[in-house]
């Protein structure tokens, strides 16, 4: 149905609007329908008021013109693995006969076939994919809001917005493959090595270059569950004020090491100094108040590989480790760490525990400042 043709006040897609607001909405659906849009396509983002996204989705993967029957026979892959992908990814699945897929679906579909043919099991690759969907949902809802940032203003209408956004969109886009190729190859560069040195850490034999420190991390107390209340701005804002926590309160010898999301990494050369600046940080963001959320830490000591400005090897996964185990607003440590520390803490036994990837059970300390009770 051509785009003049459509009674779009008819088929309600203008309702409560008036004046203005009305002839907005009126040519930014006569725009999208002269590019193909169909009508149910049209309904269903203007009842979910996504409609202003339209003219930018047609920019990222193409218009979508194809049923899942169509994308299964021109790529190769059944529909069945096509379907249970889109499950994997966290993707809705379209109703049988609905044209949702672009030709960038056809191309993504035959890319899964070059793994399977490699060796990878389909299992295999839908673990993958809800792996990639589980973190690259979030960073899609930032990447979505950032071009927005850069076109709204007062009293811009939704016609307006929506040609603004996908013509930022048009010009970011190219950008966004290299960028998140760029930074998955850094984090498999980085997963790499970890692993290559957790071998020869488990085949028994000592390090060349790896040296005694003190590694601790602290985490953001139910920043995943978070992610699932509050817009992806609010998660960066709170990431941003970690690192700016951790930088504060961090003094040599102690180093911040890196920020990963909702966790902050530290390193020293000299034990009790990290322990110092790590309940400095528990106590800093506690000083937040209730809008931030509370921080939990481990800590370890032992031999490690420094490279490239990162440290790895056992302290730096068992201080992970017990991280993941600490109690909301609490620093837990390995025996090692406690031995080391002497004067200026307190500590208190908090009993042996299995921790998964250490092979030995380890004994936890929780820690806390001489001063304290």
């Amino acid at each position: 149905m051509a785009g003049q043709e459509i009674d779009f006040a008819a088929e309600g897609l203008l309702d409560g609007l008036e004046g203005t607001d009305r002839e907005e909405r009126l040519g930014l659906l006569r725009e999208l329908a002269a590019q193909g849009v169909p009508l149910e396509e049209l309904r269903r983002n203007v009842e979910v008021g996504r409609l202003v996204f339209l003219l930018a989705d047609r920019v990222i993967g193409g218009p979508r013109h194809l049923t899942a029957a169509q994308v299964a026979e021109r790529s190769g892959v059944s529909i069945d693995f096509l379907l249970a992908s889109r499950r994997a990814m966290g993707l809705p699945i379209p109703e049988p006969g609905e044209a949702a897929f672009s030709d960038g679906d056809v191309e993504a579909a035959r890319r899964s076939l070059v793994a399977t043919e490699a060796g990878l099991s389909e299992e295999d690759l839908l673990e993958l994919l809800r792996v990639l969907g589980r973190g690259l949902a979030q960073a899609a809802e930032t990447m979505r809001t950032l071009p927005l940032k850069l076109v709204l203003r007062a009293g811009i209408g939704e016609r307006e917005l929506a040609q603004h956004y996908g013509e930022t969109v048009a010009r970011l886009y190219p950008l966004v493959n290299p960028l998140m190729s760029d930074v998955l190859a850094l984090h498999l560069r980085h997963a790499t090595e970890t692993e290559m040195v957790g071998a020869a850490e488990r085949d028994g034999g000592r390090l060349p270059g790896a040296r005694r420190v003190a590694v601790g991390f602290a985490d953001l107390v139910g920043f995943t569950r978070l992610g699932e209340e509050v817009p992806p701005d609010e998660l960066g804002r709170l990431a941003t004020r970690l690192e700016a926590i951790a930088l504060e309160v961090s003094v040599p010898p102690v180093r911040l090491v890196k920020t990963i999301g909702d966790a902050a990494m530290l390193a020293s050369p000299e034990p009790a100094p990290l322990l110092d600046v790590a309940l400095g940080l528990i106590d800093a963001a506690e000083a937040e108040g209730g809008d931030f959320p509370q921080l939990r830490a481990g800590a370890a000591l032992g031999d490690a590989l420094a490279r490239a400005g990162d440290w790895y090897g056992q302290p730096v996964n068992l201080a992970s480790r017990l991280t993941s185990v600490a109690r909301p607003g609490s620093l837990l440590v390995d025996g090692a760490l406690y031995e080391a520390v002497g004067r200026g803490f307190r500590a208190s036994y908090a009993g042996e525990r299995h921790l998964k990837g250490i092979r030995e059970p380890v004994a936890l300390f929780r820690m806390r400042r001489a001063a304290e009770a």
